[in-house]
C-alpha cells in the first residue's frame, strides 16, 4: 500500500502543480481547439466528407496536444533537482512512473471527452447511442497515448533538444494505438456498428496492457541513465 499512497501522492502534487500554473493546460486546450477549428474550415462544409474526417481530426488534435501535456510532465521536477529526490523515495521507480502516468491520463481523457461533442457539432458526426463506448475508446486511446508520452518524456527530459526528439522518438511507437482508436471511433461515427468498434477497443487495450507492463519495467533503467 506504501507504493499505491506513493503513486497517487505523485499525481496529486502534479495536479495540484497544473492547477496553479494552468500551463499545460491552456496550451492543450488552446492547441487542440485551433486544430478543430482550422481543419474544420479546410475540409469544407461536405457533409459527407465531414463526417468521416471526424474521427482523423479528433485523434489528431489529441495527439499533438498529448505531446505538449507529455513535454512538461517533468519540466517542473527538474527544476532544483525535484526529480532526483522523488527518486530518493524508497518506493521502486515504476511507481514515479505511474503517477506521472496518472495525471497525464487524466489530463488527455478529460480534454478528450470535452472535445467529443466539440468535434461532432463542428462536424456534423453522429454520436448518438455510441457516446458509452466513444467515451471508453478515448479513455483507453489516451491511456495508451499517456503511458509511451511519459516514458519518452523521461527518457529525453535532460536532453537540449528534447521538444523535437519527443515526437520523433514516441509517434513511431504509438501509431497502433491511435489506429485501433480512430478505428473505434470510425466504427460508431461513420458505420453505426458497436460491435466492430467493440473488436477494435479490445485490441486498444491489448496494446495499452503490453505498453503498461514493458515501460514500467523498463523505467528504472531510464532514469538510472
Amino acid at each position: 500500500m506504501s507504493d499505491v499512497r506513493a503513486l497517487l501522492a505523485i499525481a496529486w502534487k502534479d495536479l495540484r502543480s497544473e492547477a496553479r500554473s494552468r500551463a499545460a493546460t491552456v496550451a492543450t486546450v488552446f492547441f487542440s481547439s485551433v486544430t478543430l477549428v482550422v481543419l474544420a474550415f479546410a475540409l469544407g462544409r461536405d457533409a459527407d466528407v465531414m463526417t468521416r474526417a471526424a474521427p482523423g481530426v479528433l485523434w489528431v488534435a489529441l495527439a499533438f496536444s498529448g505531446v505538449i501535456s507529455a513535454a512538461q510532465a517533468y519540466q517542473s521536477d527538474l527544476i532544483e533537482g525535484a526529480f532526483e529526490q522523488l527518486l530518493t523515495l524508497p518506493v521502486p521507480r515504476a511507481a514515479v512512473f505511474l503517477g506521472k502516468l496518472l495525471t497525464n491520463w487524466l489530463t488527455m481523457t478529460i480534454l478528450g471527452w470535452v472535445l467529443l461533442p466539440v468535434t461532432a457539432i463542428l462536424f456534423d458526426a453522429p454520436i448518438g447511442s455510441g457516446i458509452p463506448i466513444l467515451l471508453l475508446t478515448i479513455a483507453l486511446g489516451t491511456l495508451g497515448f499517456s503511458i509511451i508520452a511519459t516514458f519518452y518524456a523521461a527518457l529525453t527530459a535532460n536532453l537540449q533538444a528534447r521538444e523535437s526528439l519527443l515526437p520523433v522518438l514516441m509517434f513511431p511507437v504509438v501509431v497502433p494505438v491511435l489506429l485501433a482508436a480512430v478505428r473505434a471511433t470510425d466504427a460508431i461515427v461513420t458505420g453505426g456498428d458497436p460491435s466492430l468498434a467493440g473488436d477494435w477497443v479490445q485490441l486498444l487495450a491489448g496494446f495499452d496492457l503490453v505498453y503498461l507492463v514493458v515501460t514500467s519495467a523498463i523505467f528504472h533503467i531510464v532514469v538510472e541513465e
